[in-house]
């Protein structure tokens, strides 16, 4: 019987990943952030930078880029959804797609100005896959748990240099991505909580994501959910007051 093939075993100190293995493997965003990437929107460039070229998990084989957040640092409203789309992906910025024209339309009808948000995703690349019958489309895939914590480095940093006055939790694999999978957006939307993250207290107010309402049945059924949204970013809108 063939004896079997030896391996080191041997491991980095810094992340416990084998020698000579891919970045990706250790599902870990760390090492690709810059050490001192700075203050205000000079800090924000300077990640956007790094994150350009992030090999902390293996979504960056699939995506076409990474999907930084976009926004000033001086900020009073922070938005943080799931993950890119394919027309994101495409752009390069987040939101940009039906679901952004959603969120843009209500964040004007509840009286926030887009200039005082920041925007961004949990997860920087676009997770898909073509659809049995649906030709080349790319279908969007949730991102896994690992993928999220992976990525969380990233969100952690946006925080710490745009230190909102209010953070929108849109959809629950955002909140999940940052309060754990306890999180029911169900539960808590429409509501505003103090919650401690990166040593920081956030207010934080959950909803759903825009996308949820392009997905509802019937025009009704969008209208309904569309009002659900609205009145959640109005009770952002009146803690900005």
């Amino acid at each position: 019987m063939a004896a079997k093939k030896a391996t080191s075993g041997k491991r980095t100190k810094e992340s416990g990943q084998a020698e000579g293995a891919a970045p990706e493997e250790a599902y870990d965003a760390t090492p690709f952030l810059p050490a001192r990437p700075g203050s205000g929107n000079a800090g924000l460039r300077r990640l956007r930078e790094s994150a350009a070229g992030c090999r902390g998990c293996p979504l960056h084989r699939d995506a076409t880029r990474t999907v930084f957040g976009s926004g000033d640092a001086h900020a009073r409203v922070f938005l943080v959804g799931e993950q890119p789309g394919d027309q994101e992906d495409r752009q390069g910025e987040p939101f940009v797609g039906p679901a952004g024209r959603m969120l843009d339309r209500a964040l004007d009808e509840a009286g926030i100005d887009p200039a005082q948000t920041y925007v961004t995703n949990a997860v920087k690349h676009f997770k898909w896959a073509h659809e049995e019958g649906r030709g080349k489309r790319r279908i969007h895939k949730p991102p896994t748990l690992r993928e999220r914590a992976a990525c969380g480095p990233w969100l952690a940093a946006e925080l710490a240099l745009t230190e909102p006055e209010v953070l929108v939790v849109l959809g629950a694999t955002a909140g999940k991505a940052l309060f754990g999978s306890s999180f029911r957006v169900t539960r808590e939307r429409g509501t505003c909580t103090e919650r401690e993250l990166h040593g920081r207290t956030e207010r934080v107010v959950p909803t759903i994501h825009p996308s949820a309402i392009l997905r509802a049945g019937g025009d009704k059924e969008r209208r309904e959910a569309y009002e659900g949204f609205l009145s959640d970013l109005r009770v952002v809108a009146r803690l900005l007051e």
